[in-house]
């Protein structure tokens, strides 16, 4: 478990300092200030109340710190939960989201557990680019009604993100201009303050001009507080009702949100290595993650995640160690104590604009175009298709789908690249590996198999030609890496041939991974030992033998 779990916190605490200290000190104020705008705005698109995001970035953000595999992740709320987040508080309210969330936590856990780190390398880059593509469109879709300020009909079912914009279309008529100016004055200095400071994040900025200028113009614009019921407590303990039904119904949602926390923390962790030149540890980073994840449901939070641009600004302002990450949940949970009903004077376009801000920068479209025009179309066939899903049904359904495609079009592929080639007598005078001459005896096939042996070749393998009137059959396997029990069960056909028709099966080079098979599987005895040649020489010269 040593070699599993190792927390950056304890190694880096040995050689701790006061130098140190005030790095992160200053790094983690900086970041609990980038986060107390978003943890408000994530919350509100995931259909929960906005102090629910600083519960997030609080416990959930000190858990993960504290037991984390990276110096500098920062975890809290991310905008890749807010769409499934929402479809879950709407079927099965806050105690289904809290039971997902405790599901999610354990099987992070159970992932880093198992050393399942390296594996979230397998996701193909083609889906996750199409659902994060198709999230941000989703989170700007489910903010358009607060930027526009649209009054929906009473009674209007608008929770699917087609639904959204079906309610939309038909509310245009109750735009409200007042903010609509509001939004977009927002929206401007989110995109023009950055270029004037990065010490101070444009979203806080925004907020402040969106308060100052409602209040004094005493505009009619929606607030936080006109929707919701802001709360100064602290996160306490709870723990849902369960029900099997209900965590049967949530497994889909579950699985998803814990294989989201794991691609997205750590690619937060692999771009700050590359920031501060360290190495984090996978395994313990989803083990944290899954810590982090169960308390924050326990304790009233939402699922939560590294999130790349608060790591980012962690490592830029002096962070170096998880006691930034620490003081920035200290230092939200201060703001959420002191300051958190002045949140309700936070104008909905100011937050909706703050949201189309993080699906822009979460959008990827630059990597979604260039994908488009440079891949093989079956890629562009993953990706499109994942990027659909997830906008028109939901998130569970585009990364099922996508999987299954991915693997179906890989299978595809790798059956187009496996061959079946028989040597002929032209081939005598073909040079091969060793740069000689190989002669192939009289009454001698050999056949040259290319590619991993499975079930989606082997109906190749299994249709090898077997002439009358020879005496040996050689397979030459050195460009075979693989091979499961379909294609060795069209091997065994081969060799039952050979056994009625009396000829000789011999297989030369047969690699480390199909040798083992055949071995488990009693193939090689059937054959004989004496029959598997170290490589194609041997083997023709056996052939020759057995000949004369």
């Amino acid at each position: 478990m040593n070699n599993i779990f190792r927390p950056k916190f304890f190694s880096t605490i040995r050689n701790y300092s006061g130098k140190k200290f005030v790095s992160d000190l200053v790094a983690g104020v900086i970041v609990a200030i980038i986060a107390l705008p978003l943890s408000i705005a994530l919350a509100i698109a995931s259909g929960v109340s906005p102090e629910k995001g600083l519960y997030t970035a609080i416990v959930a953000g000190f858990v993960i710190s504290f037991l984390g595999g990276s110096s500098v992740n920062i975890s809290g709320p991310t905008a890749a939960f807010a769409t499934i987040v929402a479809g879950i508080v709407a079927q099965f309210g806050t105690d289904g989201l809290v039971i997902a969330t405790l599901m999610a936590g354990l099987l992070l856990i159970l992932m880093g557990v198992f050393k399942f780190g390296s594996l979230i390398k397998y996701i193909p880059y083609t889906i996750t680019t199409g659902f994060t593509s198709g999230i941000a469109i989703t989170i700007i879709i489910g903010q358009i009604k607060d930027f526009l300020g649209l009054t929906y009909p009473e009674g209007t079912h608008a929770i699917e993100t087609m639904e959204k914009v079906s309610a939309v279309a038909k509310s245009m008529g109750t735009l409200n201009w007042q903010a609509l100016l509001v939004g977009l004055i927002g929206l401007a200095i989110l995109i023009v303050w950055p270029k004037i400071s990065k010490k101070i994040p444009g979203s806080l900025i925004a907020v402040v001009v969106g308060v100052v200028i409602v209040k004094v113009f005493n505009m009619e614009v929606n607030t936080i507080g006109d929707l919701y019921t802001i709360s100064r407590d602290l996160p306490k303990f709870s723990f849902p009702a369960i029900e099997f039904a209900t965590i049967k119904d949530l497994i889909p949602s579950a699985f998803t949100i814990a294989i989201l926390a794991g691609i997205e923390s750590l690619l937060s962790c692999v771009v700050s290595d590359s920031m501060i030149g360290d190495r984090h540890h996978s395994n313990t980073e989803l083990i944290a993650q899954g810590a982090g994840n169960i308390m924050s449901g326990l304790f009233g939070g939402i699922p939560a995640t590294g999130a790349i641009a608060r790591t980012a600004a962690n490592v830029k302002n002096g962070g170096r160690t998880p006691v930034a990450g620490m003081v920035h949940a200290a230092v939200l949970l201060l703001i959420l104590v002191v300051l958190m009903p002045y949140a309700a004077w936070i104008p909905m376009p100011i937050i909706a604009a703050i949201l189309f801000m993080v699906a822009y920068n979460m959008s990827e479209w630059r990597h979604f175009v260039h994908v488009c025009k440079t891949a093989p179309l079956s890629d562009i066939l993953v990706l499109v298709m994942t990027f659909v899903l997830t906008v028109v049904f939901d998130l569970v359904v585009a990364i099922e789908v996508g999987m299954v495609a991915s693997a179906i079009l890989f299978m595809k592929r790798m059956s187009d690249v496996t061959h079946v080639r028989p040597w002929t007598k032209a081939d005598e005078m073909n040079e091969t590996d060793a740069g000689r001459l190989k002669n192939i005896p009289a009454d001698t096939a050999v056949f040259e198999l290319d590619g991993p042996m499975f079930f989606a070749t082997s109906d190749k393998f299994a249709s090898i030609p077997v002439r009358e009137g020879d005496k040996v059959v050689i397979l030459r396997m050195r460009n075979v890496p693989a091979l499961d029990v379909s294609a060795m069960r069209s091997l065994e056909a081969i060799h039952r041939v050979c056994e009625e028709k009396n000829m000789t099966l011999i297989l030369s080079h047969v690699n480390e991974q199909p040798l083992s098979v055949m071995k488990k599987s009693g193939f090689y005895d059937a054959v004989g030992e004496k029959n598997f040649a170290e490589n194609i020489d041997a083997a023709l010269e056996m052939a020759a033998k057995i000949g004369k």
